[in-house]
């Protein structure tokens, strides 16, 4: 799977190796390409507050949905599918962090398992790194004991290489989750799903200028979804980081967008 994070909606292209025959780095329209939505959603917790437990654990209960930020602070968080090429997903992470963000890389299961480094390389780059499912399957249409397991085994496959299970997870195949996922993701240990209310469109492979055109709707608060294994993603970077400090904008990590 070339990579996505961040919100990648199908299962099509876009979804991890493996599944279903598809590769990496795309989606297909009319999911990834939703209309994003304009806030947060009913139920989700406003200005992105947890549900009633530590950052990072859960109570048992159902997740609570983020989609965007309401704390004032000039600041968006820059969301990226994990998967693709690992030496142009260095290169991405590498133009993140020396142009000053932090971003939050929500990895496929089976990209840590071709490539088991790949976690520490996020981590040790000084980004996020969460569960965007083991396969990128369309949960939606996966019975509930399939859904279980598409989250638990990306969860064990992070804590295994990392020792924690990752700060947030995200549904594959869908902008949001359903109430369903967010059982699950509540029950697997995740107080808090990532959604997003702004797609970069990267993972078409637009060219550079369309995913900065993109990211200048970018407001303070929003969560931007966008994709690894990308070359448009890799050139976009330096103007993207530069349009946001010219609007007085700063590229953070969710787990800060939502502190």
């Amino acid at each position: 799977m070339a990579l996505g994070l961040g919100a990648c909606a199908s299962a099509g292209p876009d979804s991890a190796a493996g599944a279903a025959g598809s590769q990496p780095g795309t989606n297909p329209p009319g999911v990834d390409g939703a209309p994003p939505g304009a806030g947060a959603r009913p139920g989700s917790a406003p200005g992105g507050t947890p549900p009633e437990s530590a950052p990072g654990t859960s109570n048992g209960g159902p997740a609570v949905e983020l989609v965007r930020a309401h704390t004032g602070r000039p600041e968006v968080a820059l969301t990226f599918h994990g998967a693709g090429d690992r030496e142009l997903d260095r290169r991405i992470l590498e133009a993140l962090s020396k142009g000053g963000a932090q971003v939050t890389v929500l990895a496929i299961g089976t990209w840590l398992a071709e490539y088991p480094d790949a976690a520490r390389m996020v981590i040790d780059l000084g980004h996020e790194l969460g569960n965007h499912t083991w396969s990128h399957r369309t949960m939606s249409r996966l019975s509930v004991a399939e859904q279980r397991a598409e989250i638990e085994r990306c969860r064990d496959r992070i804590d295994q290489l990392t020792g924690t299970p990752g700060a947030f997870f995200r549904q594959s195949a869908a902008q949001h989750a359903t109430a369903e996922q967010l059982k699950l993701a509540g029950a697997a240990g995740y107080p808090r799903v990532l959604s997003y209310d702004l797609d970069s469109l990267d993972w078409t492979d637009p060219g550079p200028a369309t995913v900065r055109a993109q990211l200048r709707k970018a407001t303070a608060g929003s969560v931007v979804s966008m994709h690894l294994g990308h070359q448009g993603t890799l050139r976009a970077i330096p103007d993207i980081l530069a349009d946001l400090r010219g609007r007085g904008l700063r590229a953070v990590s969710a787990g800060r967008l939502f502190s």
